[in-house]
């Protein structure tokens, strides 16, 4: 039995060596990207939290998008809220992109009234 998992856990091992061997460059510079944007957050000065500007939200939900599985390398922030600011920008793309952009222009009152007299 203890022989049977050891085996067991050398394979796990060997096997994640393998894929690390395989993941692919692009991957790997993503993970290295969310890496150096948390240290540049990290870097501020701030006496509470750790202030999130809308760029760097910007960056992560990029790199999210590109490579789903980075969200393994983000500390800062929880999968969940990279998640909500991508459906918030998503969101906020849609009402700009249905708002009403000239058309006919409203008449006044004053001359409704004259066109209905």
């Amino acid at each position: 039995m203890l022989l049977e998992l050891a085996m067991v856990a050398f394979l796990t091992w060997l096997l994640l060596l393998a894929r690390s061997r395989f993941k692919s460059r692009a991957r790997l510079e993503a993970e290295n990207m969310v890496l150096r944007q948390q240290v540049i957050v990290l870097r501020r000065r701030s006496r509470t939290r750790v202030g999130l500007r809308n760029f760097d939200r910007l960056i992560l939900v990029w790199l999210y998008r590109l490579f789903p599985s980075v969200l393994g390398a983000v500390v800062i922030v929880k999968p969940e809220t990279v998640i909500r600011w991508h459906r918030r920008g998503f969101r906020a793309y849609w009402r700009w992109r249905s708002r009403r952009c000239g058309g006919r222009p409203r008449i006044d009152g004053e001359i409704r009234d004259l066109i209905r007299a």
